[in-house]
Order: structure tokens, then sequence, then C-alpha cells
């Protein structure tokens, strides 16, 4: 595809996030990019972003990022709001004149503010999980950590600011219609991707005992504590758990394995050991392990509030993904019993094609070309 009216799009964030996949596919399509970040530029090309697009902050940014990665749990509330202005001030120094202004939300408020108020540009805001209150709301009632005042705060702001908030799943869209009907004209529901190259279809079924494959930080959040209790009602199989630890203890059973985070490039061997892949959270928005297990061959067991239910519509995919309520560890239990003992042809390259990258960016590209063209001389 050939965009018919190339724009001028910035892309701001402070990590990597799914978003340095939309610059590359956005520029890959046609459009001028512009990447706004302090992923080093090195890192950033690892991932397939031409250098052209890399606009670095880490020289501004370096004593806050710094602070973030070595001091997180000092002076949390400080820390959030000056790494906030200081990303903020750094996009705003180093941007130039833009069409459209991508930002993530809530930490990009005053760099997209002041892109729609110089140049014109429509903002799009990419929310990753649910509407900011309902989160808030399910973490309370859960005895997770909430996301803090300044967070919501600006959260909020985002929503307001935006021409189109960017999500990545329906349970998410239903979110902001509970909290805010006015907001449904904004929303744009488009599903994250997947690098098909980094994540190929496995050869074959694995021997061995039946294993479930969990990647993700071990936290409440994500519903660790729940996927272990199911666990525990299947003594036959066994659990491999890649990434952080958090704020949910480890099962001390050898049947429990865990490996400390791996680069994105090296997860593939942990998805070939696997026969089944199982996510509990209890509240985020698409989670993009569910995407890479599927390309790789696994089946899916997942809650109603990981956005899996979403990948769903392809009947190739739709077979091989179970849904069950968030924080029910029998019915996660029974999924996952179920789904091992499933037996599944490989995955059609057809239904591969639709977790990629490339058709995630060319659903916003079709979003993008679908608007009022932009006045490039506005001010």
């Amino acid at each position: 595809m050939a965009v018919t009216k190339p724009l001028r799009i910035a892309i701001a964030t402070g990590g990597r996030f799914h978003v340095l996949d939309l610059a590359r596919e956005l520029d890959a399509l046609g459009h001028e990019v512009r990447f706004y970040s302090y992923v080093p530029k090195a890192r950033a090309l690892q991932f397939g972003l031409p250098a052209r697009c890399h606009v670095s902050l880490l020289p501004l940014m370096w004593p806050f990022v710094g602070w973030d990665r070595l001091l997180p749990k000092t002076a949390p509330e400080m820390r959030e709001k000056l790494l906030g202005f200081a990303l903020n001030r750094a996009v705003i120094a180093r941007q130039d004149s833009c069409d459209v202004f991508i930002g993530m939300s809530g930490l990009i408020l005053e760099a997209a503010r002041f892109a729609k108020s110089k140049f014109g540009a429509r903002v799009y805001v990419e929310r990753g999980s649910r509407h900011i209150v309902s989160q808030a709301r399910i973490l309370e009632q859960t005895g997770g950590q909430t996301p803090s005042r300044v967070a919501i705060e600006r959260e909020l702001a985002s929503y307001k600011l935006a021409d189109k908030i960017a999500v990545a799943s329906g349970q998410v869209v239903d979110s902001f219609l509970e909290e805010d009907p006015s907001l449904a004209p904004k929303l744009f529901k488009n599903p994250y991707g997947v690098d098909l190259e980094q994540f190929p279809q496995r050869k074959a079924i694995p021997s061995g005992p039946p294993t479930v494959l969990f990647v993700g930080g071990w936290t409440y959040r994500k519903g660790a504590d729940v996927l272990s209790a199911a666990l525990e009602q299947l003594p036959e199989a066994r659990l491999i758990h890649v990434g952080g630890a958090g704020d949910v203890s480890f099962p001390t059973s050898e049947r429990f394995v865990h490996y400390d985070s791996v680069p994105q490039w090296g997860l593939g061997e942990f998805y070939a050991q696997a026969h089944v892949f199982a996510i509990a959270s209890r509240e985020e928005g698409l989670a993009l392990v569910q995407l890479q297990a599927l390309a790789s061959g696994l089946p899916l067991v997942c809650t109603n509030r990981t956005g899996g239910a979403d990948l769903s519509l392809p009947p190739g995919l739709a077979s091989r993904i179970r849904v069950v309520s968030s924080g029910d560890a029998n019915l996660l239990a029974k999924a996952i019993s179920s789904t091992l003992a499933d037996k599944l042809s490989p995955l059609a390259e057809s239904d591969r094609r639709i977790l990629s990258w490339r058709g995630y960016g060319l659903r916003y590209a079709r979003e993008l070309d679908s608007q009022e063209p932009m006045c490039r001389d506005a001010v």
C-alpha cells in the first residue's frame, strides 16, 4: 500500500513501547516520521527503525532517566512529575513541524498541546490500558497498586486534548464508554502486532511434561497469584515464567521454573518449549506476549482483561484461544487443562499475517488517511 497523502508525523514517547514499531511501519508506507524518545539510537535500529526517523532526547534527559532506572523507589511522586516535565520539554525543544502528533497518553501532554497550537497538528494519544478511572478502580478493589493522582489527572487531560484515542482492544473501548460516553467519537481500536521473523512458528510440539508458559512481570496486576493457584490444581503440569519478579511471591515447588527477563529476540526458545501460553491479568489493554505466543504456534488461555479476545476473529485463531473471567483460578485451571488436551494443526500463514506489525501499520495508515486533510500552514 502506498499512502495517498504523505504526512509529517511526530511520535513521542519515553521508552520504546509499541510506538517504535508504529514509527517503523508508517515510515515504510511513505510517511515522513520522526520518533522522539530517550531510547538509544543503536537499540532503536535493532528494532528496525530507520536512522532518519530517530530523534534522541537522551542528551536532555539523562539525569532524569538515570534517576528513573537506578532509584525508582526514591521520591516516586516527585520523580514522576520531574520525569514527565523534562520529557515534554525535551520533545518541544527538538520538535519539527508536523501534521500529526502521536504520544503516549498521560506521559506526553504538554508536547502534544504544543504541537496542536503551534503546528495545527492532529493529536492521537496512545492508551495501552483501560480508561484510567476504570483501571484505578479495578486495582483498588483487587488490592493492586493504583495510579498516582498525578497520573490520573494527566491521563484525563490527554483524553480531553486528543482528536483520537488509539486503543488496542474491545474491553478497553468498553471501559471508555462506561466512564465517559462523550469520548466515543474519539476512539480508534487497532490491535497491536508482532514481528513474525522474530517469532517463527515452531516446527513441532515439544515432548516432555505438559508445560505452561507465562512471559511478563510476576505481579498482582498480571494475575500471577491466580495463575499459580490454577497450576496447583494441575499436578501433571509445570510452569515456566520468564520476566521480572514483582509483588507476588514465586512458588517454591520445582514444578515452577523462573527465568529473569530476556531480550525480545531471545523469547523464541521459550515459546518453543511450551504447550500452552497462559496469562491471567486483572487489568491491561492488549498484552503483546499473546501475539508472540500465537505467532509461535502456541494456543492461548487468557482472561477477559488481556485483550486476547480481540485476536480471535479469524476462525483459525479463534480455535486456539480460550478466554475466562479474571480472578477465577478454577476457570483458568479448567481452560488450561482443556487446551492441553487439544490436538491443533499448525497455524495457517494467512492467520499469522493478521498478527503482524505490518497489518497494524496498515490499519493505522488507513485511519490517518480517512481524516480531513491537514492544513500545513496552520499556526
